[in-house]
């Protein structure tokens, strides 16, 4: 006889075994469907190093490039293999890693944060120094441009029209 769809209930222990292990396959099914709707809705648990409380995101996540072999070996690349990376891309994304800004309920500031997300759902941070400044794009340099001169930086913070006195060699003779 062919299967139409109906369970056998005899008392016969193959069928019975068969029904229980098709329910807890069943059964499986739906619990897995259940927790991945709860993993859904999880912020990202993100504590104050300071203070162990949850800190709020109050900027974009900045991605990390690294431009020298020595950027990549720090993060545990070979130097065979940082240096071929450099020479084939000017810049290389680094996964996992980003500039982020945060504002902490306890210390009433945002700072910024260089984190890095050690597993699924943990992350690792650290004030971000000067220096990963430079290894961000999408961002101004706090210094401003350096290719800009010292002149050009001064009138472009000028309001008014006063700063004539600038101009008063070019109109000497």
């Amino acid at each position: 006889m062919g299967f139409d769809g109906l369970i056998d209930l005899s008392p016969s222990k193959h069928n019975l075994l068969n029904c229980v292990v098709y329910l807890l396959i069943w059964e499986g099914k739906l619990q897995r469907r259940c927790d991945r709707n709860r993993n859904r809705s999880k912020r990202r648990a993100i504590n104050c190093p300071y203070h162990g409380c949850y800190i709020d995101s109050v900027s974009q996540k900045y991605q990390l490039y690294a431009t020298q072999a020595g950027q990549l070996q720090q993060r545990g690349i070979s130097r065979r293999n940082a240096l071929m990376l450099v020479a084939n891309q000017s810049a290389v994304p680094l996964e996992r890693e980003w500039l982020e800004a945060f504002w902490c309920d306890r210390c009433q500031q945002t700072k910024w944060y260089h984190v890095h997300r050690c597993g699924e759902r943990t992350y690792e941070l650290s004030l971000a120094p000067q220096e990963l400044w430079q290894q961000v794009t999408g961002v101004m340099n706090p210094q401003g441009n350096p290719s800009v001169s010292e002149f050009t930086r001064r009138q472009a913070k000028v309001l008014g029209y006063k700063s004539i006195k600038d101009f008063q060699i070019v109109g000497q003779h």
